[in-house]
């Protein structure tokens, strides 16, 4: 993606588009700056899969697509880290360290009508998946 779209989303989208994470499959994660220390917020699109029980149990996985490549700031954090946090729906998740997923498992990980928008006009190729370390709230 040209790094001018890149910019103009980090300072103007990605405010607003956190304020909708919660919603659908839109998600706030949490990571810590492996420099600085700042904690910072960005708005993703994830999806969980396994052990989804309805006490909210650690297991299981988060799926993330890269809509942007896996060269951004954000996934480096998260490596560095080796965890971070996310709020999907009304849950706080803590996650544990990426794993690149194929993108065709990647992808067969993902919904419709996500799925046809990350396939083609989007063309992701490239996913990671966090394993969820502890329930919510912890």
């Amino acid at each position: 993606m040209p790094s001018r779209i890149t910019r103009f989303n980090r300072r103007f989208l990605n405010p607003l588009t956190v304020r909708l994470a919660g919603h659908g499959s839109i998600v706030d994660l949490e990571h810590v700056g492996r420099t600085s220390g700042t904690r910072y917020h960005t708005p993703l699109m994830a999806f969980r899969d396994g052990a989804d029980g309805a006490d909210g149990a650690a297991g299981g996985t988060v799926t993330i697509a890269l809509t942007y490549g896996p060269d951004v700031q954000w996934l480096r954090n998260v490596r560095a880290a080796g965890r971070c946090r996310m709020r999907m729906g009304r849950r706080i998740l803590t996650l544990g360290p990426p794993r690149t997923l194929d993108p065709d498992e990647g992808l067969s990980r993902v919904p419709q009508p996500q799925r046809a928008l990350l396939r083609w006009p989007i063309r992701c190729r490239d996913f990671i998946e966090l394993p969820i370390l502890a329930p919510p709230g912890t």
